[in-house]
């Protein structure tokens, strides 16, 4: 089974996760510098666009190199879609023995704090991680950060459901049956409390 390495600086994210993730023996709750963590592959969890020059995406691409930027922006303006949607991941290799992979799994569009901390960002990024991580036949071990807790302002408590319940999903293969159109509109909210869900 895939091993999830959950890496935090803030000892109130590193709670939140141990709220979900403690009984799972192939996730490891780490208080560490993610850049220093060995393991197959590291989440830059950056933009649609590729650009990895602020944040933790600057201090990736001052890890691995800048060209893991230009590499990035590469793929995605060849894509059909021109650019890398919230879900959606590429995978780079690193040249770096230590962490030999890098996925990009944008957790926003663009840089901005306005909407995101009532988004389900998280959920969808990390359904991407994981279902990359288990496409890849090298990727054995991942390093993830917070997603959208960062200049995306989610509260931790959100942000940690949101990861929980993707792993259910992709790695529990706890697929969830909507039958009715209200089952959906409820797992909305379960993702995130303070959603703007559409009623009449």
């Amino acid at each position: 089974m895939l091993k999830i390495k959950l890496v935090y600086l803030d000892d109130n994210l590193g709670k939140e996760w141990k709220e979900y993730f403690s009984k799972y023996e192939n996730v490891e709750i780490l208080k560490e510098d993610i850049t220093k963590v060995k393991s197959d592959a590291i989440v830059s969890p950056a933009n649609s666009f590729g650009f990895m020059d602020g944040s933790l995406d600057y201090v990736l691409s001052e890890r691995f190199g800048w060209h893991i930027q230009e590499n990035l922006q590469k793929q995605i303006y060849n894509s059909a879609e021109g650019e890398l949607l919230i879900g959606q991941t590429i995978t780079l290799e690193t040249g770096d023995t230590e962490v030999p992979f890098l996925i990009s799994a944008p957790t926003m569009r663009v840089p901005m704090n306005f909407n995101i901390a009532t988004s389900i960002n998280p959920y969808l990024a990390m359904k991407g991680i994981l279902i990359a991580c288990k496409k890849h036949p090298k990727i054995e071990s991942v390093s993830i950060p917070g997603l959208c807790t960062g200049c995306g302002r989610m509260p931790y408590h959100i942000a940690a459901k949101q990861m929980f319940l993707a792993y259910e999903e992709i790695i529990l293969n706890k697929k969830r049956i909507f039958k009715e159109f209200g089952d959906a509109q409820r797992f909305q909210y379960e993702l995130n409390e303070n959603s703007l869900i559409w009623h009449h």
